[in-house]
């Protein structure tokens, strides 16, 4: 009966394992994808204030391109940098609560793993 709880107990413990991992991955992806964001609008950000004011600017729309006045542009590049960052400080703070959830699930199999050292030889042998 307890060898069954123990089991029951390392099946929950394992299935949270993967879930939160498949989050984090997830969380980690999205940073990534947002920093770049944050760059190629920071980059274009700089190339568009080292112009002078009066360049003819284009902004892309699908295969178009419209004029556009400099300042519009930078405003909306200004925009996107300000989003990018704040989207990374969002998921930063969903990284660390994941990372956090991920040490309490690993002490958890610590724990039963050292109150039941049975359970170990049992869980060796399923994965054979």
């Amino acid at each position: 009966m307890a060898d069954e709880a123990n089991r029951t107990a390392f099946l929950e413990i394992q299935a949270s394992m993967i879930e939160l991992s498949g989050k984090l991955k997830q969380v980690q992806n999205q940073m990534r994808n947002k920093e770049g964001d944050r760059k190629r609008a920071y980059l274009t950000l700089e190339e568009l204030r080292a112009l002078p004011q009066d360049t003819n600017t284009y902004k892309s729309i699908g295969r178009t391109f419209v004029l556009e006045p400099k300042t519009v542009l930078e405003g909306e590049q200004e925009q996107k940098l300000k989003d990018s960052e704040a989207a990374i400080a969002s998921l930063q703070t969903s990284k660390e609560y994941l990372e956090k959830q991920t040490a309490e699930v690993e002490n958890n199999l610590r724990e039963l793993l050292q109150q039941e050292p049975g359970i170990a030889r049992q869980i060796m042998s399923m994965s054979m």
